[in-house]
Parts: structure tokens; C-alpha cells; sequence
């Protein structure tokens, strides 16, 4: 070696040559594949977010179901519905406060007994009946904001408490003002041709003048009624109209009979029909 030579390290690094491959036993034949496994296939970034459990997940909770809006649906119309009857009950109950609506009432000042004929039939059989009475009604309206218009007034008289029929007779349709006082004269309610009684209602009817010296009597009248007030108009509600504890005795031949209504009380009912059904 000369003296000028100068030895330096080699910059580049030691090239380590890979381990030799084991040996292979006698009598056993093996194939390599000098090429490496190749990796699988990468798959698109949209195919992996779907693929991810996580991203279904989210996705899942971010899509409401049909069941979530049909309660939400459900959950608004009742809050809705009960929203709606609150604000009814609040006006209803201001009208009540500023107006102070009170029914109607109705007073029998008078009941006239011209005819009653109560006949049998030989065998006792069969009962039948003519009669005729006259009244005189009054009706008030005392609410000095609303007007009642009334639908023809049906009226009919019966016994008490038996509620055996003995006549009836209408009156017309009438409108009743604020603060008003209206009479009727001379409504006639009447059995006219001898009408055939049940078996127990003359059986009845014939035991009641025999240990009575009269009959208690009731004035039953029903019709439908509108309120109004300005323009504003109210649906036509029926009511019931009796008045009891009428007291009359028969007419003796051709005399007229006055019955005693000093006690009379007359009761107003709402006639609510739903269906088939009246309340």
C-alpha cells in the first residue's frame, strides 16, 4: 500500500443480504411465491362510510322514523284540542260573568176544566175518554241582553203521578224581547173524540176519582228554542216545560170547573238528543 493512500469509510451503508431461507427437510417439496400478498382492494370512501357501524348508527339516529312522527302528529292535535277548549271555557265563562244568562220561566196562571166524560164499556172492559181544558199561560224573559225565540209549543195534559194523557193543544211560535212578559189566553187543550183508554190507565183514572175528590194534574209543554243576542244566533236547543201540583175537580154538568195552580211550580229542562237517545 502506498503512503498517500488514505482509506476513508464508505458513505454508503453496509448492505446486509437477507437471512437464507431455512432448509428444507429431505423428502418435502415446497413452492414459493417470490411475489409478495397483495393487498385487498381499497374500497371507496362512500362504501366505507355506509360500511362503517358508527356512520349507520348516526345515520340511523338522524332519519326519524314513522312511529316518531306519527306521535309527534298526535302529541300537537291534542295540545292543539285542549288549547281550543280552554280558550271556549275562558270565553264562555266571560260571557257568563259580564251577561249573567238566566232561563226562561213559565207560569200556569189559570186552568179551566169544561168536559170530562169518562165512560166504560159494559163488561169494564174498555174506558173512554172526552175532555176538554182551557189556559192561560204566562212566559217571562228575564235577561235584559238576550232575545229567546220559541219553535210552536206542544202541550199536553196528564195526571199526576200516573202521567195518564187527557188532552193536548199547541201555541204558536213566538219571540220573547229583553225583559219581556208574554201571555197566552184561552189555549185550549182537548180530548175530542172519546178516545179508548188502555185497560190499566182506566182502571186507574177510575180509582183516582173514586178516592179522590178531584185529580193532581201536570202541564208538560215542548218545543226548541234559538238565543240571540245582536247578530250573534245560538243552535236551537229543545227544551221541557213542567209544571205540577194542579189541582182540579170535575165539572158538574155544565159548569166550568177552576183547578188550583195557587201551588204550581213550573221546571225548565235542556232536551239534549244524541242519536237515538234524549236527555
Amino acid at each position: 500500500m502506498a503512503p498517500n493512500d488514505n482509506h476513508f469509510p464508505s458513505s454508503k451503508p453496509p448492505s446486509t443480504a437477507p437471512p437464507p431461507p431455512p432448509p428444507i427437510p429431505n423428502g418435502s417439496s415446497t413452492t414459493t411465491n417470490s411475489k409478495p400478498n397483495p393487498l385487498p382492494p381499497r374500497q371507496p370512501i362512500r362504501q366505507q362510510l355506509y360500511s362503517d357501524p358508527r356512520n349507520q348508527q348516526q345515520r340511523r339516529w338522524q332519519r326519524p322514523s314513522n312511529r316518531r312522527i306519527c306521535c309527534c302528529c298526535c302529541f300537537w292535535s291534542i295540545l292543539i284540542l285542549l288549547i281550543t277548549l280552554l280558550v271556549a271555557s275562558l270565553l264562555a265563562i266571560g260571557l257568563y260573568v259580564v251577561y249573567q244568562p238566566r232561563p226562561p220561566s213559565f207560569t200556569v196562571a189559570s186552568l179551566r176544566i169544561h168536559r170530562f166524560n169518562l165512560t166504560a164499556s159494559p163488561d169494564s172492559s174498555a174506558a173512554h175518554l172526552s175532555s176538554l181544558f182551557n189556559l192561560t199561560l204566562i212566559t217571562k224573559n228575564p235577561n235584559s241582553q238576550f232575545v229567546f225565540d220559541y219553535e210552536p209549543l206542544v202541550l199536553s195534559v196528564v195526571t199526576d203521578p200516573d202521567a195518564i194523557f187527557l188532552g193536548n193543544g199547541t201555541v204558536p211560535a213566538f219571540s220573547s224581547g229583553e225583559r219581556n212578559l208574554t201571555s197566552f189566553r184561552g189555549v185550549v187543550l182537548t180530548s175530542t173524540e172519546a178516545r179508548e183508554l188502555d185497560f190499566g190507565d182506566g182502571l186507574g183514572l177510575k180509582s183516582d176519582l173514586k178516592r179522590r175528590s178531584g185529580l193532581d194534574l201536570k202541564i208538560v209543554m215542548d218545543t226548541k228554542v234559538e238565543i240571540r243576542m245582536g247578530k250573534l244566533k245560538s243552535k236551537r236547543v229543545g227544551i221541557r216545560v213542567s209544571c205540577g201540583e194542579i189541582r182540579g175537580s170535575l165539572p158538574k154538568g155544565k159548569a166550568v170547573s177552576m183547578a188550583s195552580t195557587d201551588k204550581s211550580k213550573c221546571k225548565v229542562d235542556l232536551r239534549i238528543k244524541i242519536w237515538n237517545w234524549t236527555f
